[in-house]
């Protein structure tokens, strides 16, 4: 084979000179005519239009061409040219060989009006959309972010079990699996760990890694395996030092993103990334509920828990009020609340916590933690919990822990949000639900 000038990325070829160039990429629409051939090769970093004049001497490509199917992966070399006129990106690369390094299949599974079930079982072709290209790039620069916060902040990064003795939350929502001679669990969070790194003199801790829910929902926004993003404080006063934490890096994490990718979500999504102020705003959960019954919709619910609809209806009201797209719903009831959640010290009806809304969905809940052990024993009892069930996570309070408390965010929602989908699976790389193990 003969030897060839190295692969350029296509988003590079613009700040080049006219001159040779070599390109390799997936192809994406082919327009053959009787004079001219053009096809349209994108890479993993954007898309540029290549051109054939049809001449005797070109008449092998043409050939090639003629017969390509759309997706076959190709490398080409030719010259490059800058000119206006072209479309896309004003450049084109005049054709001297095409080599068919990866033939496709004709007759391509998915189209762009495919329902997002079939575009799921066929994921690494959806994959190759530029939109969806750009969201795991942002979702790069958002966890990196996130990273440089805790790192400039001192956190230690820690990684937690996924297989678990009992339960972290809910034994409703718990995934079995054997193990060895008995059984064991797929953690549903990292919460009793992130804990346990607080008596540990850790300090600040953190970790994004996969969480499990056996929760048969067929939602937009559920999944059964989702990434967790987590953080756990040390030497808090209350649950206001968590949505402080909380905030500076959610503004931490949108900055990255519009400074390195604003111009393209707007030209893909047609949305506007905006950086929140700080502080966001935060609205005790019982009089979150007022406001949206006077706004007609009074949440049609047992227990004292907010609703999908009701935070549609609060979101919408922070932005009319405030012009935020963010609020902390805090002060929930504690009998919607784990045991380990600190109640208020002048009302043990209410939690030290909040939910964190974002474009009217819930992404996250925080809080201050209780630490005293026989406060939690006598909780986790009100919770019809056995304590001697508990007894390796109690062990954690019987040796000196500090004050501390955290938040778990849902990376996947987040992204949803941000990029204004409608549906966690279009930003989750391989999404898993009550229905898909595969791809």
């Amino acid at each position: 084979m003969t030897e060839r000038s190295p692969r350029t990325l296509v988003k590079n070829l613009a700040a080049l000179e006219d001159g040779p160039v070599t390109v390799s990429g997936w192809v994406d629409t082919v327009r053959d005519q009787k004079k001219v051939q053009f096809v349209v090769l994108r890479d993993e970093s954007g898309a540029v239009q290549l051109v054939n004049p049809r001449t005797e001497e070109t008449e092998a490509v043409a050939e090639t061409i003629s017969g390509l199917a759309q997706g076959s992966f190709i490398t080409v070399t030719g010259e490059l040219k800058h000119d206006e006129r072209v479309k896309l990106g004003g450049i084109e690369v005049k054709l001297a060989t095409l080599e068919v390094v990866a033939a496709a299949i004709p007759e391509t599974p998915i189209a762009g009006d495919t329902g997002i079930d079939k575009r799921m079982d066929w994921r690494f072709l959806d994959l190759r959309r530029p939109e969806q290209n750009l969201v795991f790039r942002v979702q790069t620069t958002l966890e990196h972010a996130w990273r440089t916060y805790w790192v400039e902040h001192d956190f230690i990064e820690i990684h937690t079990p996924k297989l678990m003795a009992s339960a972290s939350e809910s034994r409703a929502e718990l995934f079995e699996v054997d193990y060895f001679e008995g059984k064991a669990y797929l953690a549903q969070s990292p919460q009793f760990f992130k804990q346990m790194a607080q008596p540990a003199g850790f300090g600040k801790v953190f970790e994004v890694g996969p969480a499990f829910r056996a929760d048969p929902s067929f939602t937009s926004r559920h999944a059964t395996e989702f990434t967790s993003v987590d953080a756990e404080i040390s030497w808090i006063d209350s649950h206001e030092d968590v949505m402080q934490l909380h905030e500076e890096l959610m503004v931490a994490g949108l900055r990255a993103v519009k400074e390195k990718h604003g111009e393209e979500i707007k030209a893909l999504f047609d949305v506007d990334i905006e950086v929140p102020t700080q502080p966001f705003p935060r609205i005790p959960l019982a009089e979150a509920k007022e406001i949206v019954a006077s706004r007609g919709y009074v949440v049609p619910r047992d227990d004292a828990d907010m609703d999908p609809e009701g935070e549609r209806q609060i979101a919408a009201y922070v932005k009319e009020t405030y012009g935020h797209d963010f609020v902390f719903l805090t002060d929930y009831h504690a009998s919607i609340r784990p045991f380990y959640h600190m109640r208020h010290a002048d009302d043990v009806t209410l939690t030290n916590s909040y939910d964190l809304v974002y474009n009217g969905v819930e992404i996250s809940t925080g809080a201050q933690r209780e630490h005293r052990v026989e406060v939690l024993i006598e909780q986790a009892r009100e919770k019809g919990l056995d304590p001697e069930e508990l007894e390796f996570y109690l062990d954690f309070f019987r040796y000196g822990v500090p004050p501390h408390g955290g938040f778990g965010m849902g990376l996947s929602r987040v992204l949803m949000l941000m990029l204004h989908q409608t549906n966690l699976r279009e930003v989750v790389y391989l999404f898993r639900g009550p229905t898909r193990l595969t791809p």
